[in-house]
């Protein structure tokens, strides 16, 4: 899945970096980022977390997409959801929000029916309310516009789902980001790989980008594009790993780094 193309418009003075056809607002991301740091959130380090986020939940997406697909179904369900995934370790992401939501307490007796909707059960565990995740609830019209773009639309419960994924992702990603500059590069990183019997080894990932955001340069004060390339190597592993930084590299490649 390839990243949409950058361009750059011409505002006075500045050169504003606009990513076509993104379904997250940088202005969201942002506010995102406020609630777990002072740090100046630069542009460019705006759209670089705009775009692995995009990536990540597209790549969910397809995953659940796939599996409604075997039932014949365009209407995604909770149940898909979880089926993509088990399907790939790796968009297992954004899991604190698996303790507010209904859908991740199957193991305690909620089940869907058709449609979606939550089969009352006894065995059910007293769940917290979803609102509690700060910074949920702010993705709902991005996550439409992921699913329309797959051609697939999905039942409440599950764009909510998605949408909580998205904003606890993020949080994780604003955390490790403020971390990075903090500690002036990523200190641990490393690669992991996922092979399928019968299916081709997926290509190398280039271990000279990984160790290039190893160590920071600039100031401690603001948070740059690299600062979240370097977090996302913490956050995602795998062939989504390196597929979320050549995306986020496309769409600021007009920008400075910073």
């Amino acid at each position: 899945m390839t990243a949409q193309p950058a361009r750059a418009e011409r505002t006075g003075p500045e050169t504003v970096l606009v990513m076509a056809g993104s379904p997250f607002k940088p202005s969201l991301v942002k506010g995102v980022f406020r609630n777990v740091t002072r740090m100046h959130v630069s542009r460019s380090a705006a759209w670089a977390a705009t775009s692995v986020t995009r990536t990540v939940l597209t790549e969910i997406i397809d995953g659940a997409r796939r599996a409604a697909a075997e039932d014949a179904r365009k209407k995604l369900i909770p149940r898909d959801l979880l089926s993509a995934i088990g399907r790939n370790v790796e968009v297992e992401v954004g899991t604190k929000w698996y303790d507010h939501s209904p859908t991740f307490q199957r193991l305690n007796g909620v089940l869907y029916d058709a449609e979606g909707v939550v089969v009352p059960s006894r065995k059910r565990s007293r769940l917290r309310k979803p609102s509690a995740v700060v910074g949920a609830h702010r993705f709902e019209a991005g996550v439409k516009k992921l699913l329309r773009r797959q051609g697939v639309t999905a039942v409440p419960a599950m764009v909510r789902d998605l949408d909580g994924i998205a904003s606890v992702f993020l949080t994780d990603l604003a955390r490790d980001a403020a971390m990075v500059v903090r500690e002036g590069g990523v200190k641990r990183f490393g690669t992991v790989t996922l092979e399928m019997p019968g299916e081709p080894a997926p290509p190398p990932f280039l271990e000279d980008s990984l160790l290039a955001l190893s160590t920071r340069r600039g100031d401690r004060r603001t948070i740059g594009r690299d600062d979240i390339l370097a977090a996302t190597t913490i956050q995602l592993f795998g062939t989504i790993r390196q597929r979320a930084l050549t995306e986020a590299r496309e769409v600021t490649q007009s920008s400075p780094a910073g």
